[in-house]
């Protein structure tokens, strides 16, 4: 019971069911018998002062009186409601609504009981000429009030009862009259009631809306429940009489009120992740024990899997979709029900409730569930008929999960233990349920969708077989963001340069979605491009910075006066095994983490540089001698920052795992993924490790020359008596001619004096690795540029044919001048 609880009642009950209400008992001939002190305040009159007159004398109107005096003659009707002006002790004019009913005693006399209430109080009434003003016309208004009213005396017997009581609580009026409701119906129930009645005559102030459910009502579907008030009623004397109980049916009111609060349940506990499977297990979860005793939600097999709905896969030529069970609940442990484990695929009989649902669209409403020998049961699916009886679920409802116009699925509501069967109220519930979880999980299928798209571009654009070839061993781990975040924007990338260099990228997309991993890709392309242009990390990281800007611009709409807005960061090293020197320039990304070969765990002081796509100050680079068998570790902030720890905590954390270079580099990536707070990170999450080698002396061969024609002769001669000491002969003619077209063209092009001769000088170097590279250098900052020579021109083919005999060749600038390189690939020995 809850005295406090509010119900939705109607204008002619809000009489009884305020502390304002004024009531009157009156005998058979209008005489007041019993008055309430809220009365009392109303008009004015004590109970010594009203008691023992009649009730007409209130009255200001004459007509008004006439028809009052009806009571007397019995030619009123049992109950009527209406408008009309009464009195104030004082001489002023209330108009109030009054509210009359005939009660029936035990001694056969009749009896009136009056409420009067001040119109000023009551809400706004429709303005349709409906509602009666004035006390006349009130007898015209339908007397079908249902409000039950019992008089008490002061020892709690029923002394006065009206006709509508008796037909709500189920109590006989022999069972009633001259009797204690205790006495009436025994159980604890009357006995709290019986309190508040003794608490209302002892203090007079009345109690309020005290729900108490019927107490013997057979054959009913659901149990009502009342909204009781209690009023006490004073003698002449002003001593109590007794007390009068009214009470009116909110069984429809709180049946709202019940399913209102599990739909608000539905609003907080149903969609809380973009998962469909978690989906749902939150609908079952909530039906059970709310409003069935087992639910299930099957889904079709293609909604996990953010496929095409079941309304264009739906059953055709006898076929049924697959389906799986994505939620499953019940009273009982384990749910014994179900045939069907959640996750495990679901059979649905071609001739079933769940087939007509999926064909129709439209819910299957079984208050009785039909078990018996010779249906679909029988007939189709024995075992689920066999789980039917033994359980002895008597209740069926299958609702149709639809969305968009497509069906995901059906939900399935069970009654066992609960004997009650569901009814129609039931049935709109179990909709309301179900339509708030298909919006919930067709946004996750959407989700779903777009971060598999997502995903699937970021690993495509993502590099899949990365090499460090002789400068490095690399491992590396990548981590998308949880699903309710999305996929995000990192990329990393290993790069072959030449010289047996390597390019080591990290790079985080501020955003998350198709529209990051997609810009990411732009970003990744461009870096490649600009590697390739051996340019060194700073100058690269500025290029790409007015790239970023530029992509903006090109996004934004002419006519938004704010204009789009691209950010990333990025980490940018290069790393050369002859002099084992790193080179790294950063865009507001986190530093690297240098781990030696004896353990030391650095985060070197890089300047941090401002994010792409701001464009405000320039890029620094620093250069750092690594020993060989360092590790390099690139990350993105992912793996460092979390909610409640700052990004410190998070770089201690990693230092930690790393202090472990022994470990062969996959296993140190996983002891570095193993210290994330969480399985499920609110952003990628990208660790890039690099393990460093030198090339040791016979592996480099190098020599100075003059910048003369003459030296052309003595280059190649040295060339091939390197490649034979490296054991390269099948290479010594390729690599000739590439040595002489190269160290010629230098010598030409570094001299500015018409002999040809000059002072200057230039450098050979052999470099054999995975490749045996060719470079020569001189002081000359212009590039070679490749022409496509006619048949007639006596020059220009040089650079050509060392295009042919390599597998790659470029430029670069160096601080001094300038180096022409070129690649041959070398046979892998057997």
């Amino acid at each position: 019971m809850n005295s406090s609880a509010q119900t939705a009642i109607t204008p002619d009950q809000t009489a009884f069911q305020t502390a304002g209400a004024a009531i009157g008992l009156l005998d058979a001939k209008g005489t007041v018998v019993g008055w309430t002190q809220a009365a009392q305040r109303l008009v004015g009159y004590s109970a010594a002062e009203v008691v023992g007159r009649s009730a007409a004398a209130l009255l200001t109107a004459a007509e008004d009186r006439v028809k009052a005096a009806a009571l007397a003659d019995n030619r009123a009707p049992s109950r009527w409601s209406g408008f009309t002006t009464v009195r104030h002790r004082d001489g002023h004019r209330i108009n109030v609504r009054l509210w009359v009913q005939s009660l029936s005693g035990q001694d056969g006399r009749a009896r009136w009981i009056v409420s009067a209430t001040d119109k000023a109080t009551l809400p706004s009434r429709p303005a349709d000429g409906s509602t009666a003003q004035s006390l006349p016309t009130a007898l015209h208004i339908p007397s079908n009030l249902p409000v039950g009213v019992v008089i008490r005396d002061t020892e709690l017997r029923c002394t006065w009862v009206n006709d509508t009581q008796g037909v709500k609580d189920g109590i006989p009026l022999e069972q009633r009259l001259g009797h204690r409701l205790t006495e009436a119906v025994p159980g604890t129930e009357a006995e709290t009631l019986e309190a508040l009645m003794r608490q209302v005559l002892q203090s007079g102030v009345p109690v309020i809306n005290a729900e108490f459910r019927a107490f013997a009502l057979p054959q009913v579907r659901h149990e009502p429940t009342f909204s009781a008030s209690f009023f006490r009623l004073d003698d002449a004397q002003g001593r109590a009489l007794g007390v009068c109980v009214v009470s009116v049916d909110v069984t429809d009111s709180r049946r709202a009120r019940e399913h209102l609060a599990i739909l608000g349940e539905a609003s907080k506990r149903i969609g809380t992740t973009l998962d469909v499977m978690r989906t749902g297990q939150e609908l079952a979860d909530l039906a059970v024990p709310l409003l069935a005793d087992y639910a299930t939600v099957d889904l079709a097999d293609s909604v996990p899997l953010c496929e095409e709905s079941l309304a264009r896969l739906g059953p055709q030529g006898g076929l049924v979709p697959v389906f799986c069970r994505a939620g499953l609940a019940s009273i009982h442990q384990g749910a014994p029900e179900s045939l069907f484990a959640r996750g495990e695929p679901v059979f649905v009989p071609p001739v079933s409730p769940f087939t007509n649902v999926l064909q129709s669209g439209e819910s299957h409403f079984e208050p009785l569930l039909d078990t018996s020998p010779g249906t679909w049961l029988d007939h189709h699916d024995a075992a689920r008929a066999k789980k039917i009886r033994d359980h002895m679920m008597h209740s069926l409802m299958v609702v149709p999960i639809r969305t968009r116009g497509t069906v995901l699925g059906v939900a399935m509501f069970v009654r066992t233990e609960d004997r009650l069967p569901f009814d129609e109220d039931d049935l709109l519930l179990a909709e309301e349920l179900v339509s708030w979880a298909a919006l919930a999980l067709d946004n996750a299928r959407q989700y779903a969708r777009e971060r598999s798209t997502a995903l699937a571009l970021q690993r495509h654009l993502l590099p899949h077989h990365a090499t460090g070839g002789s400068a490095a061993d690399v491992a590396w781990r990548y981590l998308p963001a949880d699903s309710h975040h999305g996929v995000g924007g990192d990329w990393f990338d290993v790069i072959p340069l030449p010289g047996a260099r390597v390019a080591l990228v990290v790079g985080d997309v501020v955003g998350h979605g198709i529209t990051a991993a997609a810009t990411m890709g732009r970003l990744r392309t461009a870096v490649r491009t600009l590697a390739d242009m051996d340019m060194p990390p700073d100058e690269l990281l500025a290029h790409l910075d007015e790239l970023v800007i530029r992509l903006a611009e090109a996004d934004s709409d002419p006519g938004d006066p704010a204009p789009a807005t691209m950010a990333a960061t990025c980490l940018y090293a290069v790393y050369d095994p002859l002099t084992r020197q790193c080179t790294m320039a950063r865009a507001g990304h986190p530093p690297p983490a240098i781990i030696d070969p004896h353990r030391g765990v650095t985060f070197p002081d890089l300047p941090t540089g401002a994010p792409l796509g701001v464009g405000l100050i320039p890029f620094e680079a620093v250069t750092l001698e690594l020993p060989e068998n360092s590790v390099l570790a690139l990350y993105t902030d992912g793996l460092v920052e979390a909610r409640d720890h700052d990004i410190d905590a998070g770089m201690d954390r990693l230092a930690n795992a790393l202090t472990r270079p022994d470990l062969p580099l996959e296993d140190l990536c996983s002891s570095a993924m193993d210290t994330l707070p969480t399985n499920t990170p609110s952003d990628d999450v990208t660790l890039l490790l690099a393990r460093t080698h030198a090339l040791g002396p016979n592996q480099v061969a190098s020599w100075e020359f003059p910048a003369e024609p003459s030296v052309v002769s003595s280059a190649r001669s040295l060339t091939t008596t390197q490649l034979a000491l490296w054991g390269l002969d099948e290479h010594a003619e390729s690599t000739e001619l590439i040595v002489s077209e190269l160290i010629t063209n230098a010598i030409r092009h570094s001299n500015n004096n018409a002999t040809g001769a000059g002072t200057g000088t230039v450098c050979l170097r052999l470099l054999r690795h995975e490749a045996l590279t060719c470079e020569v250098h001189d002081t000359n900052n212009s590039h070679p540029r490749l022409r496509h020579p006619g048949t007639t021109d006596e020059s220009g083919r040089g650079l050509l044919l060392v295009k042919q005999l390599s597998r790659r060749w470029g430029t670069r600038h160096t601080p001094n001048g300038k180096l022409i390189w070129a690649e041959q690939q070398l046979t892998p020995s057997p």
